[in-house]
């Protein structure tokens, strides 16, 4: 039974792909910041394990990796991740938020990737992924705005592409998947895509990568991004 963890489970994304990797008979390890109110999440069935982790707490990070050391992870889906000023202008740009939003959606998946790279090592699939956006595209960035998540995807792509340079020798595939416009919190209720849709997709095109596929960008229809 393949194992697959998963961070910021607790909604949308996260939700989904813990639904989808269970029903499918996989080992799932997942984490939420408040699990006692992820009444969603301890609602599926399956071989689910919860874990309380904050992926802005690298303490906690470290812990968790120690408390699992043994368990071979083989796919690990850095999905937590924040948006709090979605479509600002410069101008309205709350530069105290900044650091934070950094933190977490580029510091932390370079820390989990780093904590849990033995785990990762000892399994037999060995996939890194994490979940970007088209905001993170600078070739495709038209508009400005947002420039906190923008910035915050650009920098996990760069992390991304780290990872699958330094973790080559032990033949794990580290990518960055946009996963589209998707209704979720983040995404809004006008998205045209359903977290189902996406998270199939995405798994689609995760159980189909190669080891010359590390270090992309790529669509959840395994098309090629812009950086």
């Amino acid at each position: 039974m393949p194992t697959v963890l998963i961070t910021g489970c607790s909604r949308g994304l996260g939700l989904e792909f813990v639904r989808q990797y269970s029903g499918d008979g996989w080992r799932v390890i997942a984490t939420c910041r408040h699990p006692h109110l992820a009444t969603e999440l301890t609602a599926i069935p399956g071989e689910i394990e919860i874990h309380s982790l904050d992926v802005s707490d690298f303490t906690a990070v470290d812990s968790m990796a120690t408390t699992l050391l043994g368990t071979p992870i083989d796919v690990l889906v850095l999905n937590a991740g924040i948006n709090p000023q979605k479509d600002a202008t410069l101008a309205e740009t709350d530069f105290e938020s900044w650091p934070n939003v950094m933190r977490v959606n580029v510091m932390a998946p370079a820390k989990i990737a780093s904590a849990f790279r033995p785990h990762l090592a000892a399994s037999q699939i060995k996939v890194v992924v994490g979940i970007s956006s088209q905001a993170g595209s600078i070739t495709l960035n038209q508009r400005g705005r947002n420039f906190l998540y923008r910035t915050s995807k650009a920098g996990l792509n760069m992390v991304i592409t780290g990872i699958a340079r330094e973790l080559a020798e032990e033949e794990i595939i580290s990518v960055s998947i946009l996963p589209g416009a998707t209704r979720t919190n983040m995404g809004g209720p006008e998205a045209p895509r359903s977290p189902e849709q996406s998270v199939r997709d995405m798994r689609r095109v995760i159980a189909n990568l190669k080891i010359q596929d590390s270090g992309s960008f790529i669509d959840f229809d395994g098309q090629n991004i812009p950086w």
